[in-house]
C-alpha cells in the first residue's frame, strides 16, 4: 500500500497540500536549526515539508522508499547543495548514531514499523536532537452538509469495509506524547493548527487519486467511485470544503 504512493508523482505534488508557515517557523525554533546543523526527513515523498527546513541552511537527508518519488525531488532540489535523498526505507537507513540534530516526518511516520521507529529516531539524533512528527487530517465539510452525506453514502456502496471518516479527535495526542515518553524522548511540546481549503470538483478528484487506498481499488471501482463523487459536488455548486486539522509532536533527546 506504501508504494501506491509512487504510481503518480506529478498528481502527488500537485495536489498535496503543504503545511503552512507557522508549523515549520515552531520546528525550526525548537530545534535550532541553522547551516551547522544536520536534520532527517523519513518520508519526503515529493517534498511537501522540504523547502522551509532547507532554507535554514542545514543539511537535510531524506530517505524514501519510492523509487519514482526520489527520483522527483532529486531533481526538484537539485539547485541545493544541502541536500541528499535515498532511496531505502527507513528501517534499513544505515547511519551513523547521534548524528542528527533535528530527524522529521510529516504525514509518514505512521508507515514505520512501530517496534523500529522512535528507538532508531533516539539512537540516531545527537544529546540535545528533536523529533518532530506532524500529519495532516484532511475532513470533507461538516456532518449537516448536504454534499458530506451524499459522498458517505457513495463511499458505503463502493467501499463499505471502511471506517466512516470522523474528524480528527485531539484526545488521540495523548498516545503520541505517552509514546515519546516511553522511548525517553523529554520536552515534549504537542501543538495543534487548524486550516481550511476549497476545491473545485476537478481539483478535490484529483486530490482522492492520491490516497493509497483509492488507488488500491480496481479500475471499474475507482472510476465509479469518483464519477458519482464528481456529480455529488457539481450539485452543490462544484465546492467542497475540506478542514485540515495538523498535530505537531515535538521532543528532545537528552
Amino acid at each position: 500500500m506504501r508504494l501506491k504512493f509512487d504510481e503518480d508523482v506529478l498528481n502527488y505534488d500537485k495536489h498535496r497540500p503543504t503545511y503552512g508557515t507557522e508549523i515549520f517557523n515552531d520546528i525550526i525554533r525548537y530545534s535550532n536549526l541553522d547551516n551547522t546543523k544536520k536534520a532527517l526527513e523519513i518520508g519526503i515523498g515529493t517534498g511537501q515539508a522540504t523547502l522551509p527546513i532547507l532554507k535554514t541552511g542545514c543539511r537535510v537527508t531524506a530517505v524514501e522508499i519510492g523509487g519514482s518519488m526520489t527520483a522527483y525531488v532529486k531533481q526538484k532540489f537539485s539547485s541545493f547543495n544541502n541536500f541528499a535523498v535515498k532511496n531505502i526505507e527507513f528501517e534499513k537507513y544505515d547511519a551513523e548514531n547521534n548524528r542528527y540534530d533535528l530527524v522529521y516526518s510529516a504525514t509518514a511516520f505512521h508507515w514505520i514499523q512501530q517496534d523500529i521507529g522512535l528507538a532508531k529516531v533516539f539512537e540516531l539524533l545527537k544529546s540535545g536532537g528533536a523529533i518532530a512528527l506532524f500529519w495532516n487530517h484532511p475532513f470533507v465539510n461538516r456532518e449537516n452538509d448536504m454534499v458530506h452525506s451524499e459522498i458517505q453514502k457513495i463511499y458505503r456502496k463502493y467501499m463499505p469495509a471502511n471506517k466512516t471518516h470522523a474528524e480528527f479527535d485531539e484526545s488521540t495526542c495523548k498516545q503520541h506524547e505517552g509514546s515519546l515518553k516511553s522511548y525517553g524522548f523529554k520536552d515534549i511540546n504537542t501543538k495543534i493548527y487548524k486550516k481550511t481549503r476549497v476545491l473545485n470538483t476537478e481539483q478535490y478528484i484529483s486530490l482522492l487519486n492520491t490516497y493509497s487506498d483509492h488507488r488500491a481499488l480496481q479500475d471499474d471501482i475507482i472510476r465509479r467511485l469518483l464519477n458519482e463523487i464528481s456529480i455529488a459536488i457539481d450539485k452543490y455548486n462544484g465546492r467542497i470544503t475540506i478542514y485540515d486539522t495538523i498535530d505537531l509532536y515535538l521532543a528532545r533527546k537528552p
